[in-house]
């Protein structure tokens, strides 16, 4: 199974520090979109693991949450794409679970119920707790510079994470390592 998971706010849409709490504040970084249907035109199952406090912190309810799903979802179909799953912690910070990201319990929880084991999926994400969470989960951190990324790859420390300027190169990028001959 080809897989890649995508961190939410800062990678597929704009991010805000007011948090995004309507269909309305939801915006996507140009190109995002149509990244996620290319990784599925070219076999990989999409799912997204975020952090969304803003629920734990009373700014916006799971309905409000959803409506925003919905909107992305319907957003990448039209585009010839599908999102196979959205997992979040809608935890406080301050009482954040082991599902809250810099945690691996979101990334864990989604490789136990895909049965398969993250070593070497690509988590992609614009934050310290992302390539945080990815380190803890086993899969591979990958940071965009998009959202917080610039001043995420500014405090980068190790030589693991892989660095594009946007979704849309990393799409391009792994698609394009996909389609090189295996040499044996």
């Amino acid at each position: 199974m080809k897989l890649v998971i995508l961190d939410r706010d800062g990678v597929i849409n704009e991010d805000s520090d007011e948090f995004i709490k309507s269909v309305a504040e939801w915006v996507p970084i140009p190109g995002s979109i149509e990244a996620i249907a290319l990784l599925c035109q070219a076999g990989y199952q999409v799912y997204i693991a975020s952090n969304q406090s803003g629920i734990g912190r009373g700014l916006l309810d799971f309905d409000a949450l959803f409506a925003i799903h919905e909107r992305l979802q319907r957003a990448v179909a039209e585009v010839g794409g599908r999102i196979s799953g959205i997992h979040f912690a809608p935890d406080h910070p301050d009482e954040a679970t082991e599902m809250r990201k810099p945690a691996p319990g979101m990334l864990k929880d989604l490789a136990r119920r895909l049965g398969i084991n993250l070593e070497g999926v690509p988590f992609v994400g614009d934050s310290g707790s992302d390539i945080e969470a990815a380190r803890a989960a086993g899969a591979r951190p990958v940071l965009v510079l998009t959202g917080k990324g610039r001043r995420t790859k500014s405090k980068l420390t190790g030589d693991d994470v892989t660095v594009y300027k946007d979704l849309a190169e990393f799409a391009r990028t792994i698609i394009a390592q996909d389609q090189r001959p295996q040499t044996a």
